[in-house]
């Protein structure tokens, strides 16, 4: 689609997302091991009526790449209407291009899907639940403060005392420390992070447009902790964070979705999205952390189809095997 028009759609959808925009479709095309694509569906009058946008992500080359190659949709289909035709139009349009490419697609919804649940059934999806934590900044500083825990909330004075701060990073030095930060935490987890390419991207493309901020914890003068979200209409969207195990006692992963969720009820936004939560029922430590800043528990589920059986079955038994030798 025209990229004015395919703009204009997603910012006035009710459900637009920074993931379904033109910005981070490029800041996909322009990073190593992403192939993003776009499907519209158009009528005569050259309106949008339905957008889905992709990335076809992988892991590394060879048979690591072949074995890790999927399709994640963020916060897509966004449908004009509600139009079930259309719908069923886009996720067709998605099969045909994208089924023999990857081994297997996953919608990850970002608001209430269920209306479109029969509809990714008949397609041959499968429905999965799982949480986010959404966090309302249009309450006063008081309200948001008595929402969060008793520990937590003494974990935030405790940073204070020990003199850790929370600031905007800006410039590349900064912005690179607190990747080597991402980079720590990721390689100790044993969790694969996005390329450099992709933050890379992210900040020539979106930060001059004020979609994404680099937070960071500062002790003594030095950067320990880090926050990146990204920021869309009246949403700041918690992306990756993490800190240097070694200054836990500072505090600074306490501290720092706190301090951003001031800065984004002072700066005009009205929702902090906490992003994933884990599987209900099934111990997260992610989610214990994220629900200690209050905040609504939601369930928007996810949609994930299978299309290389075989294939899905090794690449899972590969991942195992790859965190245990990480």
């Amino acid at each position: 689609p025209d990229l004015g028009l395919w703009s204009k759609f997603v910012a006035s959808h009710a459900q637009g997302n920074i993931f379904q925009t033109p910005f981070f479709f490029r800041v996909y095309q322009e990073s190593n091991h992403y192939r993003p694509g776009v499907i519209a569906v158009i009528d005569e009058d050259n309106r949008i009526r339905g957008l889905l946008s992709y990335q076809m992500q992988q892991e590394g080359s060879g048979w690591m790449g072949i074995l890790s190659t999927r399709s994640v949709i963020m916060g897509g289909p966004l449908i004009t209407d509600d139009d079930s035709h259309v719908a069923e139009l886009l996720l067709q349009a998605y099969e045909k291009e994208i089924s023999s490419r990857v081994i297997y697609s996953q919608f990850r919804n970002l608001f209430d899907m269920e209306a479109w649940k029969p509809l990714f059934l008949r397609n041959k999806y499968r429905c999965e639940d799982h949480l986010n934590i959404i966090i309302d900044l249009t309450q006063s500083e008081q309200e948001l403060w008595k929402q969060v825990y008793p520990k937590r909330r003494n974990e935030i004075r405790r940073a204070v005392k020990e003199g850790t701060s929370v600031r905007l990073l800006e410039g590349n030095d900064e912005i690179q420390e607190a990747l080597k930060i991402l980079e720590n935490v990721y390689g100790r987890v044993k969790l694969p992070l996005a390329a450099a390419t992709v933050f890379q991207a992210a900040s020539r493309i979106l930060a001059p447009l004020g979609m994404i901020r680099f937070f960071g914890a500062v002790n003594s003068g030095r950067i320990i902790g880090t926050i990146v979200v990204l920021c869309y209409k009246n949403v700041i969207y918690d992306w990756y964070a993490g800190s240097y195990r070694e200054h836990y006692d500072k505090y600074p992963n306490d501290i720092l979705p706190w301090e951003v969720f001031l800065w984004g009820r002072e700066t005009g936004y009205e929702i902090f999205d906490f992003g994933g939560a884990g599987k209900p029922g099934i111990p997260y430590g992610v989610r214990d952390y994220k629900k200690k800043y209050g905040g609504s528990l939601v369930n928007y589920s996810r949609f994930i189809r299978i299309h290389k059986p075989l294939l899905y079955q090794i690449a899972r038994t590969g991942f195992s095997i790859w965190q245990k030798l990480q």
